[in-house]
């Protein structure tokens, strides 16, 4: 009943956002790199194998994405120090500054959509969201 409705609405919500966030993140960023760089925005450093359960894919798909973004300057790979077979994943400046910019255009298409609602139901929403994704 109540399910349809919210798969249109769900699957508007996230064409848009994707649209917005592509659009905006070009050239020198893309989501999944956002992605990235938001968690070790989070944990200063990871190892590759890390990202997966975050960003839902293959390791080789990592491997690939880490390797365009070392090229591009956002990261840098370093061995552990200890145990050469560890290799850790650090953002660098730019990286640190690309993440900053993608999170503030996140933020920016956020606010403009629930600042249709009152704060009380902006509340509320997240609440209820809350409730549906903790019961999956």
């Amino acid at each position: 009943m109540y399910s349809t409705d919210f798969i249109k609405l769900w699957h508007k919500l996230s064409k848009d956002m994707k649209s917005f966030m592509d659009s905006q993140l070009t050239p020198s960023l893309t989501e999944s790199q956002l992605n990235v760089l938001e968690h070790l925005h989070l944990q200063e450093r990871m190892k590759p194998s890390d990202f997966i359960e975050y960003l839902e894919t293959t390791p080789a798909a990592i491997t690939t994405l880490l390797d365009r973004m070392e090229k591009s300057g956002l990261i840098v790979r370093e061995r552990d120090e200890k145990d050469r077979r560890i290799v850790w994943v650090m953002a660098t400046e730019k990286g640190q500054t690309e993440c900053q910019r993608g999170l503030d255009i996140r933020r920016q298409f956020v606010e403009s959509h629930l600042s249709k609602i009152s704060s009380h139901n902006q509340q509320l929403l997240v609440y209820l969201l809350g409730k549906v994704a903790s019961s999956a």
